[in-house]
């Protein structure tokens, strides 16, 4: 099978976006094309967690101007404080099977998103594991996501989520993301994110 590799972290908003979308078209496509969420851990490439309150205006402008539908549950007092264990989890689930893979990287996000959980919290993760047969036990090392973040470096990665499709790669398809005046403006951008689904599901 065809295959999507996209280079994210889980409480990437633009992520939560982009995946949404991609997952959206695909079915109404009926494509049989595979997703592989690889991690690219933010605390590590910036050397620090990201900062809640930039998160919540980055989903309060995507919110107001892109996707209404979505983040309906995000809460400040529940965002995790780390995402290494989720990320760690997910590339368990994708030893297992791409299918199980890609269920754990989407409940994750609508989990934190969608949901309002802390996707860091033991309990969470556990919960997650054993409604797919996991051992969240087993996933505790976080060599395999820093193995995801020096792959996504050699292959130019430039942040998250960053796409590589069966005709090339794009970081950020869905949103055109940038500061007017000082001020961050995040908007759809459609025709980005049409040559995007050209590249991975065909015209």
């Amino acid at each position: 099978m065809a295959e999507v590799e996209v280079f994210a972290d889980v409480w990437c908003p633009f992520t939560h976006v982009g995946l949404r979308r991609f997952v959206d078209h695909r079915s109404e496509r009926g494509v049989d094309l595979g997703l592989r969420v690889r991690s690219w851990p933010l605390e590590l490439v910036n050397g620090q967690p990201l900062d809640v309150d930039f998160v919540a205006e980055e989903i309060s402008e995507i919110r107001a101007l892109v996707a209404p539908d979505l983040f309906v549950g995000f809460d400040t007092h529940t965002f995790p404080t780390t995402t290494l264990p989720a990320l760690e989890l997910t590339a368990q689930a994708y030893q297992g099977s791409a299918a199980v893979g890609e269920a754990v990287a989407l409940e994750l996000r609508d989990r934190l998103f969608e949901r309002g959980e802390d996707i860091g919290s033991p309990d969470v993760l556990a919960e997650i594991a054993a409604s797919h047969r996991l051992d969240p036990a087993a996933a505790r090392s976080v060599d395999i996501v820093e193995s995801d973040w020096a792959e996504g470096k050699a292959r130019g990665v430039t942040g998250s989520p960053h796409f590589f499709t069966p005709g090339g790669d794009f970081f950020c398809p869905a949103l055109d993301v940038r500061r007017v005046d000082g001020h961050l403006r995040i908007t759809a951008d459609p025709e980005g994110f049409d040559r995007f689904l050209e590249s991975c599901l065909g015209a």
